[in-house]
């Protein structure tokens, strides 16, 4: 492979999960640092970077798709770097594979991203696929920039080990960054902008730290000292584990106001043999009692899950266990997938592996149920007053689009612009949007 000239601009692509986004954001930064520019919309990157997920099936299959796709106008390729989990999981393949791709990256490596390109630009393809703890933190630059709503990683991989789940293996170990990097962060992105911040981790809730004065806290601790920073409006978390949740963090959302009535909560299935087999520690119904513990102390909370169909050996019975559950439950949003084997993951070498049929139409089910019940909880929405914090144009002249407390899309009509906080009264649902009028603009 020969040598090429130092890009001058790039594009990162991230798939799947929110603390994808947060890599996608950070490797950006890490580029811009070395002087190469995002590429403009529509025009040709020539460094582009992969940011994979490896939970949907056949994600790998879908990487060397996207690979082959990727040409300029003129028909050459640009620089490609594969980086996220995809990359942690089959890195020396995707070397093999695939020619064209000069640089593969793992999620604990990216860090090093600039020194891998450094080679590419010689010649040389390169490879970094090491963990090691909290490492690429200290070396990653500060925060450049922030839209209204930010993410904000502080916590990474797990110790959970779920049948089906690639985490432990691509992510690594639970680790949890420490208290006073997280609050120079989001004191930095709420300096460059940020109205809210979303706290981000595989298992979010098993943070924990020692503040300011030595004294050890949990998320709920971390959550109380971000609500004392003045322009900060709202604080987001995601995605919880069950078996982490603790009393300061349930009471956490009786006590703090910008701690948004919002609670993303997997619970995976709702048969508990399944949930067993799943290693998910949990049962269907310390699941309920669960959440009838935040809706004690914030009774209008928003609550949403994941789910896994078709599991190995699932039945037909434990099935019906699961929309039973989301019947009880009434979820405002949810999550649902078809399982799909995970190589190395012990699920894939369960038996009773079920029918591709039967698992679409058990999804169809679920997801009809789901789709009812986010439709009721919006219906349930109109004629509340909230606050509503924009983050983009609408397509109608004049329209802004934004989010609620209870994470709705939220669109009107009115004096407004993105990073607002606009008090509007919801007058009509559908299935995946409200339209509100505009009753008070942001304070001048």
């Amino acid at each position: 492979m020969t040598g090429t000239s130092t890009p001058k601009t790039y594009r990162v692509k991230s798939f799947g999960c929110q603390m994808n986004v947060y890599d996608g954001e950070r490797m950006a930064e890490l580029l811009a640092a070395k002087g190469i520019s995002p590429a403009a919309d529509g025009e040709d990157a020539d460094l582009v970077v992969l940011n994979t997920c490896h939970i949907r099936e056949k994600a790998a299959e879908k990487v060397y798709s996207d690979i082959g796709r990727l040409k300029k106008a003129d028909g050459s390729k640009p620089l490609i770097a594969v980086a996220g989990c995809v990359a942690q999981a089959e890195g020396e393949e995707i070397m093999a594979r695939a020619p064209a791709v000069s640089m593969v990256v793992g999620p604990q490596a990216y860090h090093r991203l600039p020194e891998l390109l450094d080679k590419a630009v010689q010649g040389e393809r390169a490879t970094d696929t090491d963990m090691p703890a909290n490492a690429k933190f200290d070396v990653l630059p500060q925060r450049r920039r922030s839209g209204p709503s930010a993410f904000l990683t502080v916590q990474e991989g797990c110790d959970k080990f779920c049948t089906y789940c690639v985490v432990p293996y691509t992510r690594g170990a639970e680790i949890s960054r420490p208290y006073k990097d997280l609050i120079a962060e989001a004191e930095k992105l709420v300096e460059n902008g940020a109205r809210e911040i979303t706290l981000l981790g595989q298992n979010v809730n098993a943070w924990s730290g020692d503040d300011a004065k030595g004294q050890n806290i949990g998320l709920d601790g971390l959550i109380r000292q971000l609500d004392r920073l003045p322009d900060l409006q709202r604080i987001r978390y995601t995605t919880s584990h069950p078996m982490d949740m603790s009393e300061g963090l349930i009471a956490a959302h009786g006590d703090v106001e910008k701690l948004m009535p919002y609670l993303h909560l997997p619970v995976q299935s709702g048969s508990d043999r399944v949930l067993k087999a799943m290693n998910r520690s949990h049962t269907a119904e310390s699941y309920l009692r669960l959440l009838d513990r935040f809706r004690a102390v914030r009774p209008d909370i928003a609550l949403s899950g994941d789910f896994i169909v078709g599991f190995p050996g699932e039945t037909d019975a434990e099935f019906e266990e699961t929309l039973r559950l989301v019947d009880a439950v009434r979820y405002a949003a949810a999550f649902s997938f078809k399982y799909s084997p995970r190589p190395g993951t012990p699920a894939a070498e369960m038996d009773r592996m079920i029918a591709a049929e039967v698992m679409d139409e058990r999804l169809q089910r679920l997801q009809a149920a789901v789709n009812r019940d986010q439709l009721a909880f919006n219906q349930a929405s109109v004629g509340r007053t909230c606050d509503v914090l924009v983050e983009r144009k609408g397509k109608l002249p004049g329209q802004w689009l934004g989010k609620s407390p209870w994470l709705q899309s939220v669109h009107f009509i009115g004096d407004a612009a993105i990073g607002d906080l606009v008090t509007v009264e919801l007058a009509e649902a559908g299935p995946n949007s409200l339209s509100g009028r505009l009753l008070q603009a942001a304070a001048a």
